[in-house]
């Protein structure tokens, strides 16, 4: 039932009850709710994911297949989100100034697989995920694009103190990495999976990082590229990013993306009003609610979104950008008591 629903609001069909797709790392509440421990060896990403989607009737679950990424890379560290994550204090970028970002020539040092070859581990990721939720419709994709490479690779000082100035020439490294994500898109047209996911976080919070002008210029035309092959093969393109990417919403329907993972902060009314009867919507409940909150206020929050998804056909509830730890388990199940409640068509 769960994979019949995705399917129909991938092909814009307004299944009677909304679906739900949920990126959840609240380990209190997968056990407690259905036995499943992402910390014992086994249970960990990616198997846990598909897991729970197929145990809590999820209609869609996040799947990447991402080549592994050879060459230099950058390590920015990260904050404490939990007990257990523990504190990487090992920051090191090897880029040593802008000329050396300039001349990174991410086919020649990272390598591309022969397509066959991408395709094969394509496929088998597609099938193992199915095996352990065979009711869940199961993407593939690749995290680190165009923008989140660069991110990755060069670490955010680098990456934007190298850009003004020599735009052109930064140009080519992007087309070095477009090179990498290509040969992915490429192959997973020759997979039978149905939907791609394209991750790059070109935006924060407050918006874009760049001028607009220069992700018109460098970013925008190359998804274009990157997602002719598999709008050629059939194959449905959905694009996620952290952050607020309302003002590109345009630009990137225009590249040729045919649905949106988004964050609170990505307004899901602009979306239903432009292209909520032409393109998946996910997301936009938020999950500061949850964590923050009363029972009260979690109810109008799923309601808020249903209420604006209810006419978008291909519209899926989905909290942004996931359900953390932090989250009482008590108000994770109010937030899903309240979906069932509220998503019938």
């Amino acid at each position: 039932m769960s994979l019949a629903r995705a399917r129909s609001a991938f092909r814009l069909e307004a299944p009677d009850r909304i679906p739900q797709t949920e990126m959840i790392d609240n380990d209190e509440f997968l056990i407690r709710r259905i036995g499943l421990d992402p910390s014992i060896p086994g249970q960990e990403y990616p198997y846990s994911w598909w897991k729970y989607a197929q145990d809590l009737g999820l209609d869609f679950t996040w799947n990447i297949c991402e080549m592994p990424m050879q060459g230099r890379y950058t390590n920015m560290g990260h904050a404490v989100w939990n007990e257990n994550a523990g504190y990487d204090a090992g920051l090191f970028c090897p880029f040593e100034d802008e000329e050396a970002v300039l001349a990174f020539d991410p086919v020649e040092e990272c390598g591309i697989l022969p397509e066959g070859e991408i395709a094969r581990r394509q496929q088998e990721n597609l099938d193992r995920a199915r095996t352990v939720c065979p009711d869940v419709l199961v993407p593939g994709g690749r995290y680190h694009s165009l923008f989140s490479a660069c991110i990755r690779t060069f670490g955010w000082e680098m990456f934007l103190t190298t850009i003004p100035g020599n735009e052109e020439r930064f140009g080519r490294v992007l087309e070095g990495f477009l090179q990498l994500s290509l040969a992915e898109t490429r192959a997973f047209c020759r997979t039978d999976g149905e939907v791609y996911i394209t991750h790059d976080d070109i935006a924060w919070t407050s918006g874009a990082v760049m001028d607009p002008a220069w992700y018109r210029t460098y970013i925008f035309p190359r998804y274009r590229r990157l997602w002719a092959p598999l709008k050629e093969a059939g194959k449905k393109v959905v694009f996620t990013a952290d952050g607020t990417y309302t003002e590109f919403i345009d630009d990137l329907v225009a590249a040729g993306a045919d649905g949106f993972i988004m964050e609170p902060t990505t307004s899901l009314e602009l979306l239903a009003e432009r292209y909520g009867k032409t393109h998946i919507l996910m997301g936009n409940a938020d999950c500061r609610v949850l964590q923050f909150e009363t029972r009260e206020d979690i109810y109008n929050e799923v309601k808020r979104c249903v209420d604006i998804g209810r006419d978008c056909p291909g519209y899926f509830l989905l909290a942004g950008n996931h359900l953390p730890v932090g989250i009482p388990y008590e108000h994770m199940l109010a937030y899903f008591d309240a979906f069932e409640t509220l998503r019938r068509r």
